[in-house]
């Protein structure tokens, strides 16, 4: 699932995109902060406000830390954004979180260890290295042919969608008893981590000097996160089991709920640019 997916957002991505990097390092930086300093803080904090079990506190960081994913790029446009500063910032933030995400885990959710719960970091990192293979296959299909790329991003973008979906469907299927015992405040954190996200995302923004549409670029980046990167890691990183059954209940709640607020968010902002 994760190849698919990460193989269309290379066949998305020019060489021409990391120029726009380099033209707007002020934006990019923001963008950055948002999405690996402001989001694990606001996972943390739900976590902590919610009190939390340590497994799903640590999937609710991890999804935090996440990069964002081309799904943002598609709501910039909605919300009439920058779209070419979106996909510059889904893909810095893409390669940087090889590191960043990592880091943001031990420094976020060091106190959620315990015997019984570790962190693998060697494989998290391994897995996020090895996502940026398809990352590069893409981009160099687009390199040699748009018309081979543009069918190949339809393909995987659609593919991604129905595989998201039966991804989803059959957890909640597998796990029934668990998800309807799932208290109100798991469901609560899955959903506040975008709205908050967004929120905050866009007034960190408008404080250090970037301009609305900016700003709104920068709000649905740092809130929406590449919630299949985070369920990829999970899977491979943690070894099968009610634990990891556990964990992958927030990062499926997050999927659900995210793309109904992104819609509200996104078209709102739309509104409030024709004002």
């Amino acid at each position: 699932m994760i190849f698919i997916i990460m193989l269309g957002m290379g066949a998305t991505i020019r060489p021409s995109e990391f120029k726009t990097v380099l033209t707007a390092p002020k934006a990019l930086s923001i963008g950055l902060l948002c999405q690996f300093g402001l989001m694990p803080v606001i996972a943390l904090c739900l976590a902590l406000t919610f009190n939390l079990p340590a497994a799903i506190a640590l999937s609710l960081i991890m999804v935090g830390a996440t990069p964002g994913g081309t799904t943002s790029n598609l709501f910039t446009y909605y919300a009439r954004g920058n779209v070419a500063l979106s996909v510059s910032m889904t893909v810095a933030s893409t390669i940087a979180a090889v590191i960043l995400m990592p880091l943001a885990i031990v420094v976020y959710a060091g106190q959620y260890t315990s015997a019984e719960l570790q962190i693998p970091y060697e494989k998290i990192v391994i897995t996020l290295a090895m996502v940026m293979v398809p990352v590069v296959v893409g981009m160099f299909v687009l390199s040699k042919s748009e018309k081979a790329a543009k069918v190949l991003e339809r393909t995987s973008s659609v593919l991604g969608v129905v595989l998201i979906a039966a991804l989803i469907v059959k957890f909640m299927l597998r796990n029934t008893e668990l998800l309807l015992s799932t208290p109100l405040s798991v469901i609560t954190a899955a959903i506040l981590l975008g709205l908050v996200g967004f929120l905050l995302g866009y007034w960190l923004a408008r404080l250090l000097g970037l301009n609305n549409v900016e700003s709104r670029t920068v709000s649905l980046e740092t809130g929406i996160q590449n919630t299949p990167l985070t369920i990829a890691v999970i899977a491979l990183s943690f070894a099968p089991g009610p634990q990891q059954d556990e964990m992958l209940l927030l990062p499926a709640f997050y999927a659900v709920f995210i793309v109904l607020t992104s819609l509200i968010v996104s078209f709102g902002y739309r509104r409030l640019a024709t004002d």
